[in-house]
């Protein structure tokens, strides 16, 4: 693990200018949005917003990674050129879906399009598989021909994992931002100059855009931006992590995209166990059951993002340490962060969780008091400030 001064610098310039790029272009892209209808109007109850926001704010991430990507990136292969291609016919039917509402099957369709660009014309595949048990006589097991299948599902299912969480404002361009970061970190640690170049960009990508996208959102990066990530994070997972004939390889890829993977695995379960169809949209997925739980959208997406970064640390310790040293860091982490959760979020979210986890539903409102000094107290008398305020909002109204 040796660090080269112009690669950290050549990463550094691709972060700063992603950043910078997507920074700059988010108002065009809304004004934009706004132009050609592209609105996202709260009219079910998984939209935590209550008035009309634009979308398809993820074409602005998409151009400040590839511009940045373009100028920095040490040569562009077949397997570059294929993740690009794909990124770029998804990014289309984001652009198009945030338009125009696209129906499910069709937007499979094109990502499984996507998704073979790269495995066939990129040659990039999940050819093998390390044993996370080790063993001399099976190290790894080889895929053969189910390499192709395996790796479009993976490809299909991570990118639609990333769109799946995008519910609340910064949510999922927070999340894949540190996932991002991650795995900048540890193409560094391996001496991935390309991987390390493209994470740059897709994590200056990211900070450049989510201070538009924190709560309350000024717009919605959308279909474009939330698939986009999620096919870019399963695209480059796959150039390295799962090739490495390590045990460590089969393990990484999962901590690194954890909660993306846990949420898209339940809802198709829970779907599945309901009879609908997979991709038929609920109000059932990780974020949701926070809000259920009594915790407000900046403390929903605050935890996930903590469970993110602990997910990716263990992720990164577990390719410069030991497995049995990440797991006592990883508990250590979780212990922590429990107790720092208590403290920070007070006894009313907690009690509203517990009720949650007991009885499946939000806990009740506590009662108005009913003594009879309350029933027969008479109402304060208001102060002139207040009825001049209320006057107001009166004949705003």
């Amino acid at each position: 693990m040796i660090f080269d001064v112009n690669v950290i610098l050549r990463v550094g310039a691709a972060l700063l200018v992603a950043g910078v790029l997507s920074f700059l272009s988010t108002p065009l892209v809304k004004a934009l949005a706004n132009k050609v209808g592209a609105i996202d109007v709260p009219k079910d109850s998984r939209r935590m917003h209550d008035h009309p926001i634009p979308r398809m704010g993820g074409l602005a991430i998409f151009i400040g990674f590839l511009l940045s990507a373009l100028i920095f990136s040490p040569g562009i292969d077949r397997g570059l050129k294929s993740i690009l291609l794909g990124a770029i016919v998804i990014v289309i039917l984001g652009v198009f879906d945030d338009r125009n509402a696209l129906g499910a099957k069709l937007k499979l369709v094109v990502q499984l399009i996507a998704a073979a660009i790269v495995v066939f014309y990129g040659d990039l595949r999940i050819d093998r598989i390390t044993n996370p048990f080790g063993g001399s006589l099976y190290s790894y097991w080889d895929l053969g021909v189910f390499a192709y299948p395996i790796t479009i599902i993976w490809i299909v299912a991570i990118t639609n994992a990333v769109n799946f969480i995008d519910g609340l404002d910064g949510l999922a361009c927070g999340v894949s931002c540190i996932s991002s970061i991650n795995l900048l970190v540890i193409a560094l640690l391996v001496s991935d100059t390309r991987v390390a170049i493209l994470m740059a960009a897709l994590t200056g990508a990211c900070l450049g855009f989510v201070p538009y996208n924190f709560n309350p959102a000024k717009i919605f990066m959308g279909d474009t931006g939330s698939t986009f990530l999620g096919f870019m994070l399963a695209t480059v997972s796959i150039t390295g992590l799962f090739k490495a004939y390590t045990a460590i390889s089969f393990v990484v890829p999962f901590l690194l995209l954890g909660l993306p993977i846990f949420d898209i695995c339940f809802a198709v379960i829970r779907r599945v166990a309901s009879g609908r169809s997979p991709m038929e949209a609920d109000r059932g997925h990780f974020h949701h059951r926070l809000i259920d739980m009594g915790f407000s959208q900046k403390q929903s997406v605050a935890i996930a993002y903590v469970l993110t970064g602990i997910l990716g640390l263990a992720a990164v310790l577990l390719t410069v340490s030991g497995a049995m040293k990440t797991l006592i860091m990883l508990g250590a982490i979780l212990v922590v962060g429990a107790i720092g959760m208590r403290i920070i979020m007070g006894a009313t979210p907690r009690a509203k969780f517990w009720h949650h986890v007991k009885h499946g539903g939000p806990a009740p409102e506590p009662e108005q008091s009913s003594t009879p000094a309350a029933e027969n107290s008479e109402p304060a008398e208001k102060d002139p400030a207040d009825k001049a305020n209320e006057a107001k909002e009166v004949s705003h109204e």
